[in-house]
């Protein structure tokens, strides 16, 4: 009657997705994994890989770090830049001893080269791959959920017992299962290129992070790669562009053009690809990550972080929370919606504060005169750059961004 009958179907074979199943085949799980590309494929992305995902490397093969720390295709990252509006540069290192750091705390690669490699990750012992294969639909019943699928021109079903739906953005088990819509004001659009010779690059590859006049209320980022290249690109909130009419393209080559800190740095830079748009669903309010016989991981759970734009790091670690839900649910066979609930509980007890606090910080972006304020405050005094480095290891501290008594002791100098 069916193509395939599974324990479990892993849609997407992206980082979330080579995760779960990764983490699936060392609990010994047998599973198909879905994704309608063939690798290595191109995904658009800021292609920055945080501290999340060499935490979740080291959980699958600690020397991994290590591997990707000496690879070619790697730029190691110690830092980020925020631009001010006002032009103002403002340095946070994201270890502030480097001599004590054994590997870089954070990477930036092409999305094609770290898929890929997470692909190559994947224990064909247990992992069958299905891969050329577009998910066409998805519908639940009582004992199994029905993936129709399309390989060679042919529509196929599969019939699993749990579902884990990592297929990005557009996910059909996050639309058709979970009943999720897309909300302009939970929602950025995001346009990306590659470029070569940019000059100016931070000397430790500090990713930049441009909220500067000519992309508010959106930002730029300039993150550096191998090769003398580097990802270009601009976000902006979905409600943003709509109501005020912005031309994103438009806003981000003016941008390059015409502000005083990149028009000399692109002077002699060239555009090596077609700048390519896609959406970024936030994780600025909480939704529902499962059901019955399912579970949500990644952008499909809308888990990109509302003011970084990170989200590799989170499908990951959503990923390893999937699968190892999906093991327990096996081994008790309860595939109830209220049983795949503890996925939910485990995802957000470990990313909500972050997500929440960092949707306050975007909020907090609107008002371009209190980022210049912090920016010139914190240039001129190392206690509070030190004080804004802690920030992006511990949320209490990064907490009192939104705190009234932050700003009051900042203006004056306490």
């Amino acid at each position: 009657m069916f193509d395939i009958e599974t324990d479990v179907a892993v849609l997407g074979a992206g980082p979330g997705g080579t995760t779960a199943s990764i983490f699936l085949s060392k609990a010994g799980i047998k599973h198909h994994i879905f994704d309608k590309a063939t690798f290595p494929r191109d995904k658009i992305c800021g292609d920055a890989l945080s501290g999340k995902v060499g935490a979740v490397l080291n959980k699958i093969d600690p020397q991994i770090v290590y591997e990707l720390d000496k690879h070619p295709d790697y730029t190691n990252c110690w830092g980020v830049q925020f631009i001010a509006p006002n032009g103002m540069a403002l340095d946070i290192p994201f270890n502030k001893d480097k001599s004590v750091q054994k590997y870089a705390p954070g990477f930036i690669s092409k999305r094609m080269n770290f898929d890929n490699f997470m692909v190559s990750k994947l224990d064909e012992t247990f992992a069958v791959r299905k891969f050329a294969c577009t998910i066409k639909d998805v519908k639940q019943t009582p004992q199994h959920i029905e993936i129709t699928y399309n390989e060679n021109g042919q529509d196929k079903i599969c019939a699993a017992k749990m579902v884990i739906g990592a297929e990005g953005d557009r996910s059909l088990v996050a639309k058709k299962l979970a009943g999720h819509k897309m909300n302009p004001h939970y929602y950025a659009a995001g346009l990306r290129a590659y470029y070569e010779n940019v000059s100016g690059m931070h000397p430790q590859n500090f990713i930049e992070l441009h909220y500067i006049q000519e992309t508010l209320p959106g930002y730029l980022w300039v993150f550096p790669l191998p090769d003398n290249q580097a990802n270009v690109g601009i976000g902006l909130l979905s409600s943003k562009v709509k109501t005020k009419n912005i031309r994103l393209k438009e806003m981000m080559l003016n941008a390059l053009e015409k502000n005083p800190g990149l028009k000399e740095r692109f002077k002699n830079a060239r555009i090596v690809d077609d700048i390519k748009g896609w959406g970024l669903p936030l994780g600025s309010v909480k939704r529902s990550l499962s059901g019955e016989r399912y579970l949500l991981v990644g952008d499909a759970g809308s888990l990109i972080d509302p003011f970084t734009g990170e989200g590799i790091g989170n499908a990951m670690v959503s990923g390893k929370f999937a699968a190892e839900t999906t093991v327990e649910a096996l081994t008790k066979n309860n595939f109830s919606a209220e049983f795949l609930k503890n996925y939910d509980t485990n995802v957000y007890n470990k990313l909500w504060n972050e997500l929440k606090l960092s949707y306050t910080i975007q909020r907090l972006l609107n008002r371009p005169w209190l980022f210049n304020f912090v920016a010139n405050r914190a240039v001129k005094n190392k206690t509070i750059r030190e004080t804004m480095s802690c920030m992006f290891d511990d949320l209490n501290m990064r907490a009192k961004l939104k705190s009234p008594a932050f700003y009051f002791k900042l203006l004056f100098n306490l």
